[in-house]
């Protein structure tokens, strides 16, 4: 208790309880290490790191001042500094070649987006025209009933006329060459 008195007369905060060290022996054993020490404090913000750059080679200078001659002659340091000189080069090269080839794939994956894309739509048009004529269908399909049953309550109002004259309205009537849901 005489502890306690002394942390709290000095100002400091009582220590916090030491946990245990824990050796990580996978990658998602560490990631699940991560994810419980940023849970013990949800208040606590979180840092993301941002993306890195991508590397930019050096742009070459406006001016060279010391330019390598062919002529014989040249000492023995030269041949570090022509050798760090075509380096760089074809570092920028290789780099301008990635970009290139970046983009190449972007634009072919931005074209399939754009072909896939069509495909769908024309796709839909067709199952929408479809779907359109079979409205019409059974819109007509229902028309037609409605006027046959219009038709047969007329008939059986007209009871006093003959059975062949009967025969001769229904003969007469339009019927649909099918009727939507019946087998």
């Amino acid at each position: 208790m005489a502890v306690d008195r002394k942390d709290a007369r000095s100002g400091k905060a009582p220590k916090k309880e030491s946990q245990p060290l824990i050796i990580a022996k996978t990658p998602a054993e560490e990631q699940r290490l991560k994810l419980e020490r940023l849970m013990r404090n949800p208040d606590k913000p979180a840092s993301i790191p941002e993306k890195p750059k991508e590397w930019n080679p050096r742009a070459p200078p406006e001016f060279v001042r010391d330019v390598m001659g062919s002529s014989a002659g040249a000492g023995s340091g030269e041949f570090h500094v022509y050798r760090h000189l075509r380096r760089r080069e074809y570092q920028r090269q290789d780099f301008l070649e990635r970009i290139s080839d970046k983009q190449k794939l972007d634009e072919e994956y931005i074209e399939k987006v754009k072909e896939n894309q069509k495909a769908a739509e024309e796709r839909t048009a067709k199952r929408r025209k479809k779907r359109e004529k079979l409205k019409q269908k059974k819109l007509m399909a229902k028309k037609a009933k409605m006027e046959s049953q219009k038709e047969g309550a007329a008939s059986e109002e007209k009871s006093s006329s003959s059975a062949s004259e009967e025969e001769e309205q229904e003969d007469d009537a339009e019927v649909p060459s099918f009727i939507m849901g019946k087998r």
